[in-house]
């Protein structure tokens, strides 16, 4: 009433929606109510605006009292009574989110799938590639690539560096002993190791302590050709060694530095022999057999001389 007495406002579209929210509240109505609505919201939905229309249509398409008057007005479907209501169709249950390709660390891929390497066992493999000729060496360094053994951790890049550096100075100054020397430091190999790995006249053990630092293929080249002249001087030997050195993985170098490591811990322990519940009784002096004398010392009587008597 107060907008209609307001001149130039229009009351219908507020008339229209507050007919329809009343209507709708009810879930029945008499014939009474439903033709009062029916004449006035027929007038109306002609004289409103398309929005106020559309919420009209939206509220009462859905609500079951509807008059059918109304619903051909606004375009609506009739509902048939007998007919149920169409359900919709279940939602299919989403799919499981497919899990998140992380990318591991290096350490977590050692450590994932790993076996750690026994002294015994790490020093049948040392054994072993050193006493191989090239051919089964180059074959056990192949097979070491995919085998689950854990490897060495990776020498840090600054103190590899650094290696590399001496190591080349020393092979061009011929020092063999300074090389060994920064050789073991640098991968934490014993001397007696680091002197055997050095000195292999095969040059194998050496490939695998220079992929270990990550030395690259020329610095490897110049170390074979001035560390031993005499083994340099070889066209095949330099050109085998640096065609084994390129097929070299890193992971193989790192097992077998593994190996070498751990060779030194079996030889360790074999300088001591275990204690034992019965030590004790070896070493114990086994008593000698002499026989007991018949009269222990101060049982007998003592002897009187005849002179004494008198």
């Amino acid at each position: 009433m107060t907008l209609s007495r307001r001149e130039g406002v229009d009351i219908r579209p507020t008339l229209l929606r507050v007919l329809t929210d009343l209507y709708v509240q009810a879930s029945a109505h008499s014939a009474d109510e439903e033709q009062q609505f029916v004449e006035l919201t027929s007038r109306l939905i002609d004289e409103v605006d398309d929005a106020t229309r559309a919420a009209v249509r939206a509220r009462l398409a859905i609500y079951p009292g509807t008059p059918a008057r109304i619903l051909d007005k606004l375009g609506l479907r009739r509902a048939d009574p007998g007919q149920p209501t169409p359900v919709a169709s279940p939602i299919p249950a989403p799919a499981p989110p497919a899990p998140t390709a992380r990318i591991p660390t290096e350490a977590e891929l050692r450590m994932a799938a790993s076996l750690s390497m026994r002294p015994n066992d790490a020093a049948e493999i040392s054994d072993t590639f050193f006493a191989a000729s090239a051919s089964e060496r180059a074959r056990i360094l192949h097979n070491l690539q995919d085998t689950p053994l854990k490897a060495a951790a990776q020498i840090p890049a600054a103190r590899a560096a650094r290696a590399i550096h001496i190591l080349e100075m020393a092979a061009f100054a011929e020092d063999i002993d300074n090389f060994t020397l920064e050789l073991g430091e640098a991968l934490i190999l014993p001397s007696r190791i680091a002197a055997q790995v050095v000195n292999d006249p095969g040059g194998e053990p050496l490939a695998c302590a220079m992929r270990a630092l990550d030395v690259s293929s020329a610095a490897f080249q110049r170390i074979l050709m001035f560390l031993n002249p005499e083994a340099g001087s070889s066209v095949n030997y330099v050109y085998r060694l640096s065609r084994l050195y390129d097929r070299l993985s890193e992971r193989s170098a790192l097992v077998m530095l593994a190996a070498w490591r751990g060779s030194t811990m079996a030889v360790a322990r074999a300088k001591y022999r275990s204690s034992l519940y019965d030590d004790e009784l070896h070493r114990t002096r086994p008593a000698s057999s002499l026989t007991r004398p018949a009269v222990q010392p101060g049982s007998a009587p003592p002897i009187r001389n005849q002179k004494s008597k008198s």
